[in-house]
């Protein structure tokens, strides 16, 4: 009788690419993926960080520092990294919650790049070196099931990030395109409050949630390995919140 392979395959000997890995969700989804016997490759817009990071990693990880507002630098590094498994995007800029008559076109703009024109251009240019059975893994957050006030730009590009993983999952395939929808997490995109703030902010949010507490970087980084290995998921929203869209 033929052996069925196990729903869960695993990442050993998996080459794992991951932009936005320096710090937060990204690196601890590096440092887990690499745990499962993954060669991780991260990435990120500042070398001395990904020096850092790479610090915490094993020994055979690998780690560029690249603009990826720019797409020439994402076309070139993929031309150049050569084929892959499973791609990772959880790159963003600091989060500042703004009303809309406070927010000017140019800071929009700048918005969209990162978090929703660069891992477009990244799914382009990376396409073409996953190897079968690969994967992609992109980031939206719950600023798009249940935008608060101020939120105008995370629940926009949010909402983007979700449709174009829906659509790309159609025509990539057989390549998985999934997409994990946090809550809050405790990381450095949050250093844009000053530390009182921040502490009172998390606690007032974790107080409210279900689970009693923010999300922490490792708990996100278990949905990003669970969307790699699960060979039977395409298209789909991970929400990964606390139950902050229940409260």
């Amino acid at each position: 009788m033929e052996t069925r392979t196990s729903i869960l395959s695993v990442l050993n000997d998996k080459k794992v690419i991951v932009l936005g890995a320096s710090s937060g969700i990204g690196l601890a989804t590096a440092k887990a993926a690499a745990k499962e016997g993954a060669q991780v490759i991260i990435v990120s817009g500042n070398q001395e960080r990904i020096d850092q990071a790479l610090k915490e990693m094993p020994a055979s990880s690998e780690g560029y520092a690249i603009d990826l507002q720019d797409e020439n630098n994402i076309k070139y590094f993929f031309g150049q990294v050569g084929n892959f498994d499973h791609l990772v995007y959880t790159a963003g800029s600091n989060i500042n919650p703004k009303n809309l008559v406070d927010l000017d076109l140019e800071t929009a703009h700048d918005y969209f790049k990162l978090r929703f024109w660069s891992p477009f251009a990244a799914i382009k240019y990376a396409v073409p070196h996953i190897n079968s059975g690969g994967s992609i893994t992109l980031t939206s957050g719950i600023a798009n099931p249940r935008p608060g006030k101020g939120w105008s730009l995370g629940a926009s590009t949010s909402g983007a990030m979700e449709g174009l993983t829906r659509a790309m999952a159609v025509e990539l395939a057989p390549i998985r395109v999934n997409i994990v929808s946090p809550g809050v997490v405790k990381t450095n995109l949050w250093s844009g409050l000053t530390e009182t703030d921040r502490e009172h902010f998390y606690k007032t949010v974790g107080d409210a949630l279900l689970v009693r507490r923010i999300g922490e970087p490792d708990d996100i980084a278990q949905t990003y390995l669970y969307l790699m290995k699960q060979p039977f998921s395409t298209g789909q929203v991970v929400i990964v919140d606390g139950g902050a869209v229940l409260v």
